[in-house]
């Protein structure tokens, strides 16, 4: 047992650099584009602006930066989801494949928000500057935003969180329970096999209701749309399947003596 006691505090590390990570994350895609940091305009004529920065080697250069650092991200994220490369990682980490996925993926955004470069001086391609929009569209904007977090949680707790972080394969094998997919029926394992990221709507409102769209937070949104995009496989079944997970989850917040565990 003293071994599998060692796990404990692995586990439990990746799981807070992953929620301190998300905290982070929240601060870096709503808070710094809502309450601050606004990039300049880059003139009257977008048009004029767009090209210009074309040809402006420093806006380049952060633009090929803020990129280099979203691949890195999106490589590490997509690699390590592999079925070989967790193949690998089960064989020489074992129970801990989760939580060093977890971590990894931490890791690599917390390399993107660090690291990122603004682009102030760039083109916008939307900004609220006049009155009453430059005072409601960002009251607006963050309302939507708080509601996404709000959604975001709540999705993640239908997914089991303390799963998604790697805990619960590390709690299970210290009581001998074996793996948690192994209990899941067909219809949950074809789900996660089709959604890998369960809050795609959410995100994207967090990434494009924003009151200003700069040139780097235009690069952030459009790569990370295609990202999920591609990620997802959604069909009538699962659908069907997360409504009725969603509406257990609920019944057992409200009445939990009433609800027996499936």
């Amino acid at each position: 047992m003293a071994p599998a006691l060692l796990l404990v505090p692995a586990a439990l590390a990746s799981f807070i650099l992953a929620f301190g990570t998300g905290v982070e994350f929240v601060r870096f895609t709503s808070l710094r584009p809502l309450l601050g940091g606004i990039p300049e305009s880059g003139g009257s004529d977008a048009r004029q602006g767009w090209l210009a920065a074309l040809q402006d080697h420093s806006i380049l250069a952060s633009l090929a930066w803020d990129l280099g650092l979203l691949l890195l991200f999106v490589g590490q994220h997509s690699l390590m989801a592999t079925e070989t490369v967790k193949a690998w990682m089960s064989r020489y980490f074992g129970v801990l494949q989760r939580s060093l996925y977890v971590a990894c993926t931490a890791l690599a955004l917390q390399l993107v928000m660090r690291y990122w470069e603004p682009v102030p001086r760039g083109p916008v391609l939307w900004e609220a500057r006049a009155e009453p929009w430059a005072t409601w569209v960002p009251l607006l904007c963050f309302v939507l935003h708080v509601i996404s977090w709000l959604l975001i949680f709540s999705i993640l707790l239908v997914f089991d969180y303390a799963e998604l972080m790697g805990l619960k394969q590390v709690y299970y094998h210290v009581l001998g329970l074996g793996e948690p997919l192994a209990l899941k029926s067909p219809r949950a394992l074809r789900l996660f096999s089709h959604l890998r990221h369960p809050v795609c709507v959410e995100l994207l409102t967090v990434l494009w209701v924003v009151p200003t769209l700069g040139t780097d937070r235009l690069l952030l949104a459009l790569l990370l749309t295609v990202y999920l995009g591609l990620a997802h496989g959604l069909d009538q079944q699962d659908l069907h399947y997360l409504r009725a997970q969603l509406q257990r989850k609920l019944r057992l917040l409200s009445r939990p003596q009433d609800v027996e565990a499936e």
